[in-house]
């Protein structure tokens, strides 16, 4: 740069970071080397910036300043909205370090008061996230909101269960990082981007694949209301179709019984999964990923029919309503959306390293 050689920058460690946050940050230093910015200068100065805070205003300002650059705008408004709302007016002068889980249960029992048993549980997911990000830069030895289990916060209704953006995280890095076998992964995922039912998933037969297409098509007789329905397949879903096929140990379901090529697992089987991780997701069960998904992409601004046929709900045609082509375009849209915001969660939760 300028004429001079300059120090190498690290990109993370290789075991931690995926490939495709580790191409967007290549491309991050590249930009900054072609603007006559120098990554290794930048990397010290916020490392200077770091070494000055102490109390959690600061903290969360260094938070919400760089970790949330990459989020979309309604998650960075929520997540601040939740730390300058109710958190830092009662303990932003403090040290974070003097921070108690005491400190959070009375924010939280405070929001309860007001009658948002959801914001409550928001909020001390946010602290979660804040102090797990501080611990990653050496700035906190402990995680205060982590000591408070969810159901003590709030016990929401399964019926209505969405899950939090860092739960969505949260429970998808558990699931790869257990014992679990390697299909079962790749399926619970699957269930997570596809917006099927578990059932669709449990009995899917390779021939409704086509890969190259990015389509499965889930025919009508295993369907609630006697019709085929297409599902416009993200890359991500194809990619882990793709090392199922490539470690096929069935000629006719995607997910086969360990007792014999067939039937396939039990439906059973991805609930006993999901039990065995012991995760702090409080009143959850399989089916609230599609109201999960659903959720957040209407927060997204999604319309709501295209979101409804995703989930393979009738919804009554109008007039001068979407044609085949149109219609095709948006689900692989609306997918391709759900299923990037997945990956973010995903990513969102990593271990860092300082670069």
């Amino acid at each position: 740069m300028n004429g001079k050689r300059q120090p190498l920058v690290t990109i993370g460690d290789y075991r931690m970071i995926s490939l495709r946050v580790a191409r967007a940050k290549a491309q991050k230093y590249a930009e900054m080397v072609a603007n006559g910015v120098s990554p290794v200068a930048t990397a010290r100065r916020d490392r200077g910036a770091e070494s000055k805070v102490e109390v959690l205003r600061e903290g969360a300002e260094l938070y919400l300043a760089t970790e949330m650059a990459g989020k979309s705008a309604e998650y960075q408004r929520t997540t601040r909205r939740a730390l300058e709302k109710d958190v830092l007016p009662v303990l932003g002068a403090k040290s974070i370090k003097a921070v108690t889980a005491d400190d959070i249960r009375a924010i939280c029992d405070q929001i309860k008061g007001r009658g948002a048993p959801k914001m409550a549980l928001h909020t001390r997911n946010a602290v979660k996230r804040l102090y797990e990000y501080l611990i990653a830069r050496q700035l906190a030895a402990t995680n205060p909101a982590e000591l408070i289990p969810a159901r003590f916060i709030a016990t929401p209704d399964s019926r209505t269960r969405v899950l939090a953006p860092d739960e969505i995280g949260t429970m998808l890095r558990a699931i790869y990082a257990s014992n679990i076998r390697r299909p079962l992964k790749l399926a619970l995922h699957l269930l997570v981007l596809t917006m099927v039912r578990k059932s669709d998933i449990v009995e899917a037969a390779w021939s409704e694949f086509s890969l190259n297409g990015a389509r499965w098509t889930i025919p009508a007789a295993r369907m609630n209301r006697g019709r085929d329905h297409v599902v416009y397949l993200p890359h991500q879903a194809v990619a882990l179709l793709r090392e199922l096929q490539e470690t096929q140990a069935s000629r006719n379901f995607v997910f086969p019984s360990v007792r014999g090529d067939d039937r396939p697992i039990a439906k059973s089987t991805l609930n006993q999964a999901v039990k065995s991780l012991g995760l702090d997701v409080e009143h959850f069960v399989l089916h609230d990923f599609r109201r999960t998904a659903a959720t957040h992409l209407r927060e997204m601004g999604q319309p709501s029919d295209a979101i409804e046929k995703a989930l393979a709900h009738t919804v009554k045609d109008t007039p001068g309503g979407a044609g085949h082509a149109e219609h095709t375009a948006q689900q692989r849209q609306i997918l391709q959306l759900w299923a990037d915001f997945v990956d973010m969660q995903i990513e969102s939760g990593r271990p860092r390293v300082a670069g």
